[in-house]
């Protein structure tokens, strides 16, 4: 994996073809959570071809290579807790993250838990708790869900053993859900979509960095973009952090100005 650049000035420079290599604590620095957090700090990681589409035959994995998914499983092994929607973890097929997943020895260093667990955003409460996202996990699942999810659904995902968590009336409202994880000492959030609550993080204005890797492939066809619902007032202004290159994937990480 080579390093373009990882600075921002007002100066147009051209990026290739002077670049370097970077090595895995390198890596690390470039995609660290800021120190010292006194609040949740949401990081949104997505794959998306040139072309914007952010899934091949309805999935994810077939844009992702090496590269996407070495930073991805590093947003994981530097997160306290991975926040992803329901249906994108539906999709996906998402369990609990697993030992192997993560590098321990790097969370130890940072005296974060040895695994972090998965949060999962659902207005009905949709995952059923028979789930992999509620059985086959290291922690509890947490499910962030609202009043009007019918309680028969709650309670069942309670007796299974997830932690269900209210945050709001109606829909989940992203602030209270982060609140709610803050009161857990989960501040290094890794966001792993999909596209609808990256959507409600940025109209919250929760978004302070976007890890968004470019995959060397027309996808064509009716895909979603990366992001979608309600605009904000005004667009979020950011920052090139970094940008790095593997295997014609491009590796952006964007920081929002007030993070």
């Amino acid at each position: 994996m080579r390093i373009v650049v990882s600075c921002w000035d007002e100066t147009v420079r051209m990026l290739l073809p002077h670049a370097r290599d970077i090595d895995d604590t390198e890596l690390e620095r470039l995609y660290d959570y800021p120190a010292e957090l006194s609040r949740p700090w949401v990081q949104v990681n997505f794959v998306s071809s040139p072309d914007g589409a952010v899934t091949v035959g309805g999935k994810s994995h077939g844009l992702s290579g090496p590269a996407d998914k070495k930073v991805f499983m590093l947003g994981r092994t530097l997160a306290d807790v991975v926040l992803v929607g329901a249906g994108t973890a539906a999709i996906e097929g998402y369990g609990g993250v697993k030992s192997g997943e993560v590098r321990s020895a790097v969370r130890a260093r940072l005296g974060l838990r040895p695994v972090p667990p998965i949060a999962v955003v659902t207005r009905r409460a949709t995952i059923a708790p028979d789930s992999p996202l509620v059985t086959d996990t290291v922690v509890p699942s947490i499910v962030l869900t609202c009043a009007s999810a019918p309680e028969d659904r709650l309670t069942a995902l309670s007796d299974a053993g997830a932690d269900v968590v209210i945050t709001g009336d109606a829909d989940v409202d992203l602030s209270v859900a982060m609140a709610e994880l803050d009161k857990r000492g989960l501040r290094r959030v890794s966001c792993e979509g999909g596209p609808h609550l990256f959507g409600g993080l940025i109209e919250a204005g929760l978004v302070d960095q976007l890890c968004l890797s470019i995959s060397p492939l027309l996808a064509g066809g009716d895909a979603s973009r990366i992001a979608f619902g309600p605009p904000p007032v005004a667009p979020r202004e950011l920052e090139l952090a970094s940008v790095l290159t593997d295997e014609n994937f491009l590796m952006l990480r964007y920081r929002a100005r007030h993070a």
